[in-house]
């Protein structure tokens, strides 16, 4: 049904209540014997046939088909299921939205189904946390205090609290990503810290601090002062290196309000490393987000107007290629039409092939299909407006049973 909410809803009923239509070959039957040809599942298929099955439900029905039987119960608690539904290609990343208000509730969108369930997320407390994700885990940080810092699995609700970096809540703007290593599961956390420097609005002291998940421990990987400009909140892993933006603190030209710096997590640290490797945006942005689809470095822009770089004119996507940008896309003018034309910043977030474009004055929320090219609306989400200041926004995850923090 669309719209509808419950995180327990499936189409498969049939399978749910674990039995099938099943008609022997040897033997024929007329219409009024059909219900004596009905065979439990558990009769038919061995238990690594119908775990092959079962890893093919959506996420969703996963959770209902726990309650069908103990054996189903068992089969879909073992290590063998979940490894079997983590190699599944049919699940999609689900986008998450919430409001600006304290109640962290929100409802996560299911692209396959095109249907919206109420989730709540474990530990954070309002919307305005930093959120980074990378497969399955989301990286929940506090973004007024910066003494809360959490790793956690919005599906199964697992979830782990992480001592926060040396100095982080003296920072002006911080920046967190995760990468999480799809064999052994491990995962690593970078945060970009940026502080400007005493009495000195044209320089800012940019840091790199980086957690492994194996070793526990945090290290500061780089530190560098930066002229003309400064850190902010946006970055993101891929393929081994962190990428994030700088924002012009001034001076320069309207055109060049931001930039992409590349660093080698595994490089040695280096003075001058981080603006030597400055790469120009495309265009002039209002802003800008950076995603990780494939190990492929993505970013949506807003398009600035040429004689008014802070208006925007369009949302583009682009694709980076060693050290130039390929555009993919443009959002088509009926879409952007009375979605983004007033707003010169929006969320926007993306994994695998799929991104997801959101305006923060409303619930509508845009995909953008990297393969096909294409570009359609969500099902309308739940969520309702309750005061006329009320701000949504929302990140992008993969729903996924068999990976822990």
């Amino acid at each position: 049904m669309e719209g509808e909410t419950s995180w327990f809803s499936h189409p498969f009923d049939n399978l749910a209540r674990g039995t099938t239509e099943y008609d022997a070959f040897s033997e024929l039957s007329d219409e009024g014997n059909r219900e004596a040809n009905a065979v439990s599942v558990d009769l038919i298929l061995p238990d690594d046939l119908l775990e092959r099955i079962l890893a093919y439900l959506p996420v969703a029905s996963i959770f209902r088909a726990h309650s069908v039987c103990k054996r189903w119960h068992e089969i879909l608690s073992s290590r063998r299921f979940l490894w079997n539904f983590s190699n599944v290609l049919s699940q999609k990343p689900w986008y998450f939205m919430f409001t600006s208000s304290n109640d962290p509730t929100g409802y996560a969108y299911d692209p396959i189904l095109r249907k919206w369930y109420g989730i709540e997320l474990p530990c954070i407390e309002t919307s305005n946390w930093l959120i980074a994700s990378s497969c399955g885990l989301v990286c929940f940080m506090d973004n007024e205090s910066r003494t809360e810092l959490y790793v956690c699995n919005p599906i199964t609700k697992t979830c782990r609290k992480l001592q926060e970096p040396p100095g982080l809540r003296f920072s002006d703007y911080s920046a967190p990503a995760v990468s999480v290593n799809r064999k052994s599961h491990g995962y690593t956390i970078s945060i970009v810290k940026s502080k400007q420097v005493a009495g000195n609005f044209f320089q800012w002291d940019v840091s790199i601090h980086i957690y492994d998940s194996e070793t526990m421990m945090w290290v500061t990987s780089l530190t560098e002062v930066l002229t003309g400009w400064r850190g902010g909140d946006e970055s993101v892993i891929c393929d081994g290196v962190l990428y994030f933006l700088i924002y012009s603190t001034g001076g320069g030209s309207p055109d060049n309000r931001h930039g992409l710096i590349t660093y080698n997590l595994s490089a040695c640290s280096t003075h001058g490393l981080l603006i030597r490797s400055i790469i120009p945006v495309p265009c002039s942005l209002t802003c800008g987000r950076l995603m990780n689809l494939k190990e492929r470095l993505v970013m949506v822009g807003g398009i600035g107007k040429q004689d008014r770089p802070d208006i925007i004119k369009g949302i583009g996507i682009w694709l980076l290629k060693g050290k130039e940008w390929q555009e993919i896309a443009r959002m088509p003018h009926k879409f952007f039409q009375g979605f983004g034309e007033f707003d010169d910043v929006f969320a926007s977030s993306g994994t695998d092939d799929l991104i997801y474009i959101q305006s923060y004055g409303s619930p509508a929320l845009l995909v953008f299909d990297m393969n096909l090219r294409h570009w359609r609306w969500s099902q309308k989400c739940p969520v309702t407006k309750r005061f006329p200041l009320q701000l949504f926004t929302g990140f992008c995850f993969e729903p996924r049973l068999e990976i822990s923090p």
